[in-house]
C-alpha cells in the first residue's frame, strides 16, 4: 500500500503562486482563483494509478504528474467541488484520510535582511519565479514532504505583499523564497509557519534573521545575526 505523503488542498491558487506553476509544469495550465490539490505519495509509481482514479471520478485538469526516485506527485485543479471530489477518490483508493499524511517538519527557516547586490545576482542565477532586488529582505524555508513547499507558498501569498522568486517542491525536501519589505516579508514567514503547523505538527523551527551591516571597508564585511521572534 502507497505510504500518503501529503494531501494538500488549496482553496484558491493565489497568481503568483499559479503562474510560477506555468514555468515548468507539463499539464493543464490552471488559472487564478481555481482550487487545487496536490498529493504525494512513496513509492513513487504508486502515484500512476491514483491518478487514473482522480481523473475518472471528478471533472478536473492534471497539471503535474510526476515520478522522481522516491516519491510520486499528482496536481488536479478546477472547481472546488470537482477538486474535493477527485481528493476523496483518491483517498478512498489508498483507504485513507487526509490526517493520515505525513505533517511538515521543517528544516530550516531564515530572513535574511538588506540583501547585497552579489547574493541577490546568486539568487536570481537559480530561481524560475520573479527576481529579489538588492536590500529587499529575503525568506528561506526548507521543509519535508517537499510538496508543502507549494502550500506554504501560497498562503503566505495570500496573506502578505511579497515576492514569490522561487519554489520547490517536489524531491527531498521542498524550498521557498519570498522577497519584500522586511515587514512583508517577516510577516510572510509567520503565515509560512502557521500554515505548516496547521497541517498537523508544530513547526518548532524559528526564523532567523541575518542583517548585513551597512558600513563596509574596503577589505572586510560585516554583519550581525540574530533570532527573529515575531514580525
Amino acid at each position: 500500500m502507497a505510504e500518503l505523503r501529503s494531501c494538500i488542498f488549496i482553496d484558491q491558487l493565489q497568481p503568483q503562486t499559479m503562474c510560477y506553476l506555468g514555468t515548468w509544469i507539463r499539464g493543464s495550465l490552471p488559472r487564478r482563483g481555481m482550487a487545487a490539490q496536490v498529493i504525494e505519495v512513496a513509492p513513487g509509481l504508486d502515484i500512476e494509478p491514483l491518478t487514473d482514479v482522480a481523473l475518472k471520478h471528478a471533472r478536473v485538469q492534471a497539471g503535474i504528474l510526476v515520478v522522481e526516485r522516491q516519491f510520486g506527485y499528482l496536481e488536479v485543479h478546477g472547481s472546488t467541488d470537482e477538486v474535493k471530489a477527485a481528493a476523496e477518490a483518491v483517498l478512498a483508493e489508498l483507504d485513507a484520510t487526509a490526517a493520515d499524511a505525513t505533517p511538515p517538519t521543517v528544516l530550516a527557516s531564515r530572513i535574511v535582511t538588506s540583501l547585497d547586490h552579489q547574493h541577490a545576482f546568486l539568487v536570481n542565477r537559480n530561481r524560475i519565479g520573479s527576481m529579489v532586488l538588492p536590500g529587499q529582505s529575503l525568506f528561506v524555508l526548507e521543509m519535508q514532504p517537499a510538496s508543502y513547499a507549494i502550500l506554504a507558498t501560497n498562503e503566505a501569498e495570500k496573506a502578505a505583499d511579497i515576492t514569490v522568486v522561487d519554489y520547490r517542491m517536489i524531491g527531498a525536501t521542498g524550498r521557498v523564497y519570498l522577497a519584500g519589505r522586511e515587514a512583508d516579508v517577516r510577516y510572510a514567514a509567520e503565515v509560512a509557519h502557521e500554515t505548516l503547523a496547521a497541517q498537523g505538527r508544530p513547526a518548532t523551527t524559528r526564523t532567523a534573521t541575518t542583517r548585513t551591516a551597512t558600513t563596509r571597508t574596503a577589505t572586510t564585511r560585516t554583519a550581525t545575526a540574530r533570532t527573529a521572534v515575531g514580525r
